[in-house]
């Protein structure tokens, strides 16, 4: 078993370190997996290619780097990735701001120990801030559903989300063609919309997966109610025909 976590950054030499030594700080006993860091520096200019090159040859977990001199969307970065992983193996999206927690990769090898045959998994998580404080209250809880197509409902009613608390198999990434290379925002959710209507339901786990960092250059800023809406909107007209088939209304 071998786990890959992936992570495309740009400018994020204040936090990326971190980021870094959390996926070294994996602990894996007593199971046997492998995992790796791999990272697309996607043309920084604050100094993070020259940190990156050094934390290559540290001592820890393996890192891998590609060095993108023109700045790559996240889809294609992601992409970029994991077409370079093993033709095996288990993604994990890690945001080179957030920080996984050393149990992740663990918990997440006990489920496909446990589970076997499923393709996915999503996990909790926490959110803090820009050091790294917990925010009381801004927890995030995955939903147990019976079947993709009322996961899909209560995505499109703006009541469920998923984000980076997920790993999900090479398989399916490649079944279902990867992200999105043309979305500049909610690539993610759109890919894991593309899970659910290719009929694959994800295993739930109560494992908190990453501390989730709100800081004032998060990516996210400025996605409020109405532009998650329009998002939302976006992505159920690609598949419109497949979820009006699922009787799943477009989002008003």
């Amino acid at each position: 078993m071998h786990f890959t976590v992936i992570t495309p950054t740009h400018n994020r030499r204040q936090f990326l370190p971190e980021a870094v030594a959390s996926v070294r700080a994996t602990v894996s006993a007593p199971l046997d997996f492998g995992y790796e860091h791999f990272i697309c520096e996607n043309a920084s200019t604050d100094g993070t290619a020259d940190w990156l090159r050094e934390a290559v040859h540290q001592d820890g977990a393996p890192v891998r780097t590609i060095s993108q001199p023109d700045k790559l969307l996240p889809g294609p970065a992601r992409n970029l990735l994991i077409r370079q992983t093993t033709a095996t193996g288990w993604i994990v999206p890690l945001d080179d701001d957030d920080v996984l927690l050393q149990r992740c990769l663990f918990h997440y090898a006990s489920l496909v120990q446990g589970h076997p045959g499923q393709q996915w998994f999503v996990a909790d998580f926490l959110r803090v801030d820009e050091e790294k404080r917990y925010l009381p209250g801004e927890d995030y809880y995955a939903w147990k559903f019976e079947t993709p197509a009322d996961m899909l409902r209560a995505i499109f009613r703006a009541e469920h989300f998923i984000q980076g608390n997920v790993c999900y198999s090479r398989q399916l990434f490649d079944e279902v063609g990867g992200y999105d290379e043309e979305l500049k925002m909610a690539e993610d959710l759109d890919l894991y919309v593309r899970f659910l209507l290719a009929g694959y339901l994800p295993v739930v786990s109560p494992h908190i997966s990453h501390l989730h960092r709100f800081h004032t250059s998060n990516v996210s800023i400025g996605v409020d109610a109405e532009k998650h809406g329009t998002d939302l909107r976006d992505i159920y007209d690609k598949y419109a025909g497949q979820l009006q088939a699922l009787e799943i209304e477009r989002p008003g």
